[in-house]
């Protein structure tokens, strides 16, 4: 009797263990799924950073603005204003990893003043009219805008939850929309387009572009709270060739190089450009 209930147990042991060890496809679709989920919770995280930076812009000197102002000066004496040559602009940007050597990039950026303002009195004797006594003239022109792009890694990128060791390489592309103000003394003698005749008291000129750009850069770990020393080099293709204001009549008003239509100032921004940063790594 003992012998048989033996038999019978581990006949039935045999059989709970085959099917254990042998899954019904629905069991092992469950079993799937559940380790994929797990895996997703385990994927490697994102690599980002924020940085803020400092740049020198070297702005092509073949402008329309050089030609004006050569234009201008020769209405004045007294001073002189300068041709448009170095701009200087701050910024900051963030980046969020999407692969191994491929980050998403935003920022914005600000112009610091470029153009000048003369002292002391100068003397204006505008194409048409009698001449005008001009204290502390000016012409001075602001840039402000924000990009976005690809940051590809060339060499060493940097990991989510890594060590920043050693340099690291990449090249950058961006597309911005920039907006421009350019104040001009009150008695600048403009043009209205429509009426092909000065307007009277001058008002700021503004204008909007489309801004892209291609660099390269690197940066290296200062050995601080995963932080990063960074230049770059880089070419802006930035050119404002809506710059105008408008009278109470919606007129376009605008500056000039030889009082016709056709020579119309446009602020031609475009030029090689030498960035700094201080870059913070941080893991997502």
């Amino acid at each position: 009797m003992r012998v048989r209930l033996a038999l019978a147990l581990t006949v039935a042991a045999l059989i709970a263990s085959a099917a254990i060890a042998a899954p019904t496809p629905q069991e092992q679709e469950m079993v799937n799924q559940f380790l994929k989920k797990t895996e997703r919770k385990h994927k490697a995280k994102k690599v980002g950073w924020f940085s803020a930076s400092f740049s020198a812009n070297r702005i092509n000197r073949n402008n329309e603005y050089n030609s004006f102002t050569n234009h201008l000066n020769s209405s004045l004496s007294g001073g002189e204003f300068s041709w448009l040559g170095q701009a200087y602009a701050a910024g900051a940007e963030l980046g969020i990893g999407v692969s191994k050597k491929v980050a998403w990039m935003a920022g914005g950026e600000f112009w610091l003043k470029t153009g000048e303002k003369l002292t002391g009195t100068i003397t204006y004797a505008p194409p048409a009219g009698s001449p005008v006594q001009l204290t502390d003239p000016q012409s001075e022109i602001k840039v402000y805008g924000a990009y976005t792009g690809i940051n590809y890694s060339i060499w060493n990128p940097r990991l989510a939850g890594q060590e920043i060791i050693g340099g690291s390489a990449w090249m950058t592309g961006t597309i911005g929309y920039y907006q421009v103000a350019w104040d001009l003394f009150a008695e600048y003698q403009n043009l209205n387009l429509a009426t092909a005749a000065p307007e009277g008291t001058n008002a700021e000129f503004k204008g909007n572009a489309p801004g892209f750009s291609l660099g390269v850069g690197l940066d290296y770990p200062i050995g601080f709270a995963g932080m990063a020393f960074a230049a770059e080099a880089n070419y802006l293709h930035l050119n404002f060739n809506n710059v105008a204001w408008y009278n109470s009549a919606d007129q376009e008003v605008v500056a000039t190089y030889n009082e016709s239509p056709d020579s119309r100032v446009d602020l031609k921004m475009s030029g090689i450009r030498a960035r700094i940063s201080l870059k913070k790594y941080f893991t997502l």
